[in-house]
Parts: structure tokens; sequence; C-alpha cells
């Protein structure tokens, strides 16, 4: 999946952390869902820290400020696991 693939309307809406899985509600009406654990920081992030979000690249991703982390739509959809990095 290419950036050019998005629709407009993949992009963030809202997104919940519930039982150790990430929600992200997308305009389009689909919810993603994935294990926190596959992102170290935001899985050894605090509840506060992991509540402190917002959105960034115009609703294409999410970022954690206090975690140094983002997350993107397109990783997101495509069910690409991030580098361990």
């Amino acid at each position: 999946m290419q950036p050019s693939d998005l629709d407009p309307k993949h992009r963030v809406k809202d997104m919940c952390i519930v039982n150790e899985r990430l929600y992200v509600d997308l305009e389009d009406g689909q919810t993603v869902s994935v294990p926190v654990e596959i992102h170290p920081r935001l899985a050894n992030g605090t509840d506060e820290q992991r509540a402190n979000w917002h959105l960034i690249r115009s609703g294409w991703s999410i970022h954690w400020p206090d975690l140094d982390e983002d997350i993107d739509t397109l990783v997101l959809l495509s069910g690409i696991r991030p580098s361990q990095s």
C-alpha cells in the first residue's frame, strides 16, 4: 500500500487504548485494532503518557509527545508490524 492509495476518509478520527489494544477510529467508519505490544514505546508508557496524544500530518498519524511515538495510518491499514528499533 502506498500513500497515494489512502482515501482521505482513512484519516484518524479518534483513538483509545483498552485492555492493551490500540483502537483507531477512521473517518470512513472503520476501526483498526492492534496489540499495543507491537509498539514498545507505547506499551511501556504510563496511562498518563498514553492519554497525551494528538493528530499530526493532517490526521494521517497519531503522535504521543511524551513517548516520542508516531503511528501512521498507512502502517495500521497495511498490517505491517513496525520494526523493533
